[in-house]
């Protein structure tokens, strides 16, 4: 495959990873998807990363239908590279797509449960172990000798599951041994980049008379380029003839170098006419002959280190790749862990959560629970919930008010400001995304269908011509393709006046059912809709007061077969009871006036007077 056949990848981004990694070695990393070789090359790495999603699974992308589907991915996946044990990690977490294969997914599940189950079963201490291996690894450059050194500290912790057995067979005494090894060598790939011709430097402490030799080398060396000061060193001691200044400079240089005397006697030349001549050409041999005894030394002490590393060979291969896959799922098992994420029920058809959160608000969150298309959340069901440690797909409510109708192909949901409407469009989205990637969910229990698009469009803060049609090229295509859509769409009347948008959104809905797609429609329109079709139903959410420090109350859990109120008493009695100017509190509740200031007196009399 040519690099021009990925997707991305033009003229000129082949050109350049051509020119900074090689073709070879620049389809390696788009394969692998690594993003930090092409981020190297000088890829931005936004681009990189689209570059390598695209290569990881094209016809897979295609399920993000919306711009506001992507953003949710991107979001899940910063938030998954978040919990991230190394870069590379990080990275493979950033490019996951959808998978189109369902034994894909399920093995992919599998593993994660397992990862995560893993990293909720070791003790903080080895957890900061284990963190701190991976740390030093990254730090290292993710050498062979940082693998070796992880699996130890890996194999040490035993990790427990399937996912991890491979550490299980790997040796530590054998892992020590060439991670010993390893840590004596380092290869500096050739200016061709080729590395058979990569040259190989012994490092200092792997054998002693290699250290000795090269210690000497050096002291050589530097006698030789300060041959005058050796002159003038061994006249000082008062020479009297040429004889004995020979002498001198051979007693001087073994003192200065530890060199046998002998040796140096036997280097320095037999015709030298002067002192100068005699020490240069001394010096000078002894160097040659000193550098020669380096290089025989270093390639006898690589032969022995490489023997070392050879007889540990397949650990050190199972080490390195072990390492790297064990980051990689042991960082989305903390992810899972951390964020409390449960195995979905991969069905045919249908989305249903029971206790679903949002990811993506900090601190607490009520949970909801929801369903379009079919499902089997029951009351009668135990209502137990998956612990930390188990891989089960348990927990159904036990309440009949939160369990959804099954079979309806399209709800229309309504209510209250700020009730949470949006948000939890943007849940059963993530939930759909996540179980699409093969990854847990934020829900006690999940019932995901299979989807070809995921349709998510957030509601538009302005509405003209252009806003109306973008919004409807975006929408409708990907409903009326062949294969299964999910129709998650936020205030569809934002862009366009009501009457219209009420018409508009009707069609929207009866499309929706004749394709057998799946839709949830956010609304304020519901009593402006002709009849939906049987199909259809209406779901509500409802604000239920004013707290004490005149916050929204809302029951964010829609009440199903019902309209929901936006119950602008609410936030008028708000408005008027936080006014400090007279005259703006007068404005406030001139507006009570038209909305019912009965209602509006009646909720802050409720906030006045209700106990804390």
């Amino acid at each position: 495959m040519r690099l021009a056949d990925y997707w991305g990848v033009g003229p000129k981004t082949s050109e350049q990873l051509t020119t900074e990694l090689g073709t070879e070695a620049a389809i390696d990393a788009i394969e692998s998807a690594d993003v930090r070789a092409l981020v190297d090359a000088g890829i931005p790495r936004g681009r990189a990363t689209r570059i390598l999603r695209r290569a990881a699974g094209e016809a897979e992308m295609d399920v993000l239908a919306t711009g506001d589907t992507r953003s949710v991915y991107d979001d899940l996946l910063a938030r998954a590279a978040g919990y991230a044990l190394t870069e590379h990690a990080a990275d493979r977490i950033r490019v996951l797509t959808p998978l189109a294969d369902r034994d894909r997914i399920e093995d992919r599940l599998t593993d994660v449960l397992a990862a995560r189950d893993a990293w909720g079963g070791l003790p903080e201490a080895d957890r900061e172990r284990v963190r701190e291996a991976f740390a030093a690894y990254d730090e290292a450059g993710g050498t062979d000798r940082a693998a070796v050194e992880t699996a130890i500290t890996l194999r040490e912790v035993d990790l427990a599951g399937e996912p991890f057995a491979p550490l299980a067979d790997l040796d530590p005494e054998t892992l020590r041994d060439a991670a010993g090894a390893l840590g004596y060598l380092r290869e500096s790939p050739s200016e061709a980049g080729r590395a058979d011709e990569a040259e190989v430097d012994v490092l200092e402490g792997a054998d002693a008379e290699l250290d000795r030799l090269r210690d000497q080398l050096a002291t050589a060396a530097e006698l030789e380029s300060s041959a005058f000061d050796v002159i003038d060193d061994v006249r000082d001691g008062s020479v009297r003839d040429f004889e004995s200044f020979k002498g001198g400079v051979i007693d001087h240089v073994a003192t200065r170098t530890s060199i046998d005397p002998g040796r140096i006697r036997a280097a320095a030349p037999e015709d030298a006419v002067d002192a100068a001549d005699f020490v240069s050409g001394t010096l000078r041999t002894l160097r040659e002959e000193l550098a020669e005894d380096v290089t025989g030394r270093e390639a006898t002490v690589v032969t022995d280190l490489r023997d070392r590393i050879h007889g540990a060979d397949g650990d050190v291969e199972t080490a390195v790749e072990v390492v790297s896959e064990v980051a990689f799922l042991l960082s989305l098992g903390r992810f899972a862990a951390e964020e409390d994420l449960r195995r979905p029920e991969l069905v045919d058809d249908g989305i249903a959560v029971f206790r679903a959160r949002n990811l993506f608000i900090e601190g607490s969150v009520e949970p909801v629970t929801y369903a379009v298309g079919d499902h089997s959340i029951e009351s009668e069901s135990a209502g137990t919930t998956e612990s930390a440690g188990s891989t089960d797909s348990a927990p159904r409510p036990t309440s009949p008010s939160t369990v959804p109708p099954t079979g309806d192909r399209v709800t229309v949901l309504t209510g209250a400001n700020s009730g949470g409407k949006t948000t939890l469009l943007e849940t059963l989205c993530a939930v759909a995304l996540l179980a699409a990637m093969g990854l847990p969910v934020p829900a006690e229990h999940a019932e995901v269908g299979r989807f070809d698009r995921i349709v998510f469009h957030r509601r538009h803060a302005s509405f003209n011509a252009g806003v109306l049609e973008s919004t409807l090229k975006s929408v409708v295509p990907p409903l009326v393709e062949s294969g299964r859509t999910l129709m998650l769409v936020d205030e569809f009347e934002a862009i366009t006046e009501p009457g219209r948008a009420a018409d508009l959104l009707n069609g929207l809905v009866d499309l929706t059912v004749d394709r057998g797609a799946l839709g949830v429609y956010v609304t304020h329109l519901a009593d402006d809709l002709s009849p939906l079709p049987e199909r259809a139903r209406i779901d509500g959410i409802f604000a239920e007061g004013l707290t004490q420090d005149l916050a929204l109350q809302v029951d964010y859990q829609p009440r199903f077969g019902t309209v929901g109120k936006s119950t602008p008493e609410f936030i008028v009695s708000r408005l008027v009871a936080n006014a400090d100017d007279r005259a703006v509190r007068g404005g406030f509740e001139r507006l009570a006036e038209s909305i019912g200031e009965e209602a509006v007196q009646r909720t802050l009399s409720d906030v006045r007077w209700s106990p804390e």
